[in-house]
């Protein structure tokens, strides 16, 4: 079996959304589905690419690089030699989310293949996984967060991640620079929604790399006295030294690098520099082949790997690994207005129901588990992305 190319098809979608203090239903995206196909009529697919897991979908310059760049590159190549093309395509130096995509369809590919869902393929050790609430950013003022977490709670979830206030002012109510960080707000936010959700219930706090180390200490302080059970990216992740000083005077472990590029090999230097801990990753950030080399990195370590973001691939990633490895999904972006329940228009089934224990099961569908319509995506297909093409590097 042989790749002969890679298309992207870009559609219309429209979505409930969260913005500055305010819900945005019946906001327009473009997803994107990126489709692998062989010379034997076999298929793989992913969605989306681009910001918060596989939600929304490539920028125009991704999908042209996807399908008039990396498809010609990989023309002719056996699409179950996974490692080698990471390989050949990690060392292009491209964007780690473009490589994470073919990555992707490439595993779910070989689950159509076989019939298995990708987390067998892997070595499954899982069907189920602890689930937190994951909260949108910049939600309102204290009480308004404090409401929200109750909700979720009272939904069936047994842990809440708090996202700070970003690009708003709490108290105005109206856009704001995300420096100088609101911190008294963030801390009476934190204090809100420990008072209402109780002591028993699993509380983190991620306030997305926007404080300066001042502000980390100081609010992880306050966390440490609130029982939250982690502190997610507290400040901008190029600051490495600042992270080891954090780590060393914070009881509360600290969860990073969330974001930061370079996949395993990052994540490698900050393991080693005792920076935080616990490290982060997600399948944006290298695909499933490189979220797999950080997980089993940490465990060599001893270390846990906690997955960040939502999504088909990243509960593939979960259903093959262990609990005292990888011990939660994330669940969101939630928010008040937004229905993320909703099956997305372009799928049959939905990607992480809720159960009423406050766990998610693993999708058992053949690859990443997508169960496609594909009549909408024809309906509400948009032009594709318009590049010139380029031709392949090398001869197969």
């Amino acid at each position: 079996m042989k790749i002969t190319g890679i298309e992207v098809i870009p559609f219309g979608v429209t979505v409930d959304r969260h913005g500055l203090g305010e819900p945005l239903p019946g906001h327009r995206i473009v997803q994107t589905l990126t489709r692998v196909v062989t010379d034997e009529s076999a298929e793989g697919y992913c969605f989306g690419g681009h910001f918060h897991g596989d939600q929304d979908g490539l920028l125009a310059g991704e999908q042209a690089l996807v399908a008039k760049f990396i498809g010609p590159l990989l023309a002719g190549q056996d699409p179950f030699d996974r490692e080698y093309i990471w390989q050949e395509l990690w060392a292009g130096k491209l964007p780690e989310n473009v490589v994470s995509v073919v990555d992707m369809a490439l595993w779910d590919l070989a689950g159509r293949v076989t019939g298995l869902p990708v987390h067998k393929l892997l070595g499954g050790a899982r069907s189920r996984v602890k689930a937190y609430a994951s909260g949108a950013n910049s939600l309102g003022q204290p009480g308004e967060y404090a409401a929200h977490a109750l909700e979720c709670k009272r939904q069936g979830h047994r842990a809440y991640k708090i996202h700070n206030a970003i690009y708003w002012d709490p108290g105005t109510r109206q856009f704001a620079p995300p420096r100088p960080s609101h911190v008294d707000w963030d801390i009476e936010t934190c204090r809100a929604v420990r008072e209402a959700v109780g002591t028993d219930f699993t509380l983190m706090y991620d306030p997305w790399g926007t404080y300066n180390f001042d502000d980390a200490l100081k609010v992880g302080r306050e966390l440490e006295r609130l029982g939250f059970y982690w502190y997610e990216q507290p400040m901008p992740e190029h600051l490495v030294s600042s992270y080891v000083r954090l780590a060393q005077e914070l009881s509360i472990p600290i969860c990073s690098p969330e974001i930061l590029e370079g996949g395993p090999y990052t994540r490698a230097e900050w393991i080693t520099r005792r920076a935080s801990d616990i490290s982060r990753i997600d399948v944006l950030r290298g695909g499933i082949t490189g979220a797999m080399k950080t997980v089993a990195l940490c465990e060599a370590f001893g270390m846990r790997c906690e997955l960040h973001m939502s999504g088909f691939g990243n509960l593939q990633v979960l259903g093959a690994t262990s609990e005292d490895v990888c011990e939660y999904y994330e669940r969101g972006l939630l928010a008040p207005g937004v229905d993320y329940d909703a099956t997305p228009p372009y799928l049959i089934a939905p990607c992480d129901p809720l159960g009423p224990d406050g766990f998610v099961s693993v999708p058992t569908a053949p690859g990443l588990g997508y169960q496609i319509d594909w009549a909408y995506i024809e309906e509400h297909r948009l032009p594709e992305a318009e590049v010139e093409p380029v031709a392949p590097l090398h001869p197969r």
